[in-house]
């Protein structure tokens, strides 16, 4: 199985537009961050986490030749605004694409793209989702995905914990202001925890990379990495201060779980 890190950036990407400061004009291709999301493989299956606006570019990176599934861990622009771009995998898989998200979010992505979820109305050559609401643990292919409920602000976004043979093998937390004791205890002894650890600065809807590291240390995750990250955060500079097994996370990381 393996995880591979499409996006590691925050809403508006890393450069930022505008703006020349050390990140922005860094010739470190691990301060390039397309907006967040993730691409899972394990022998025939094939899932992405997310569809970020940056998706097309994304899976052109990473060579993602298929798709058995889209995943979703919340309706904000940054992490669904590429669902269109999934109609190349519809249309191979048959004009089907599985879609995976809790029922607020599949209803918001509903609203958005209504002519996908119209079946009075779409067409064949588009995205032809085939919506499955997320209400707890579910199997694709050898991997159970179990639903990790956290806030983001005023609404709850769904991390998830990916299980294998009966082990869990890695959990995936993007975005999320804080991780509550009862998620706490399904990340004890994690491997590999990825999660949000947006800037230095306090924020309403996202955790600081300290935070995420206090976490990381209380859940005893054996390799922690940082995602989410702005245009504040200089790779090379913060990954030296950071405690052992914990790392910032970067665009084209692949993890082996």
């Amino acid at each position: 199985m393996r995880l591979t890190l499409l996006g590691t950036g925050t809403s508006q990407g890393v450069p930022l537009l505008t703006c020349r400061c050390r990140v922005c004009t860094s010739a470190d291709p691990r301060d390039r961050r397309f907006r967040s999301s993730a691409w899972l493989e394990d022998e025939n299956l094939s899932v992405v986490i997310d569809t970020s606006p940056d998706f097309r570019s994304q899976a052109l990176r990473a060579g993602i030749p298929r798709l058995d599934a889209a995943i979703y861990t919340h309706s904000h622009a940054d992490h669904i605004a590429g669902f269109d771009d999934l109609r190349t995998y519809s249309v191979k898989n048959g004009n089907r694409i599985p879609v995976y998200a809790d029922p607020f979010t599949l209803s918001r992505l509903h609203q958005a793209y209504d002519y996908a979820f119209d079946l009075n109305h779409r067409s064949s050559a588009y995205v032809c989702p085939e919506p499955h609401r997320i209400e707890g643990p579910f199997t694709l292919g050898a991997i159970t995905f179990t639903p990790l409920p956290v806030p983001h602000g005023t609404m709850t976004t769904t991390g998830f914990r990916f299980d294998r043979d009966g082990r869990a093998r890695a959990a995936y937390l993007p975005d999320c202001a804080a991780v509550p004791a009862p998620i706490r205890n399904l990340l004890r002894d994690i491997p590999v925890l990825i999660i949000d650890g947006l800037r230095e600065e306090p924020h309403p809807t996202h955790l600081t990379i300290a935070q995420a590291i206090d976490i990381a240390q209380n859940v005893r995750a054996q390799k922690t990495f940082l995602t989410h990250l702005t245009h504040l955060t200089l790779h090379a500079e913060r990954e030296a201060t950071l405690p052992p097994g914990i790392h910032l996370a970067y665009d084209g990381l692949q993890l082996d779980l």
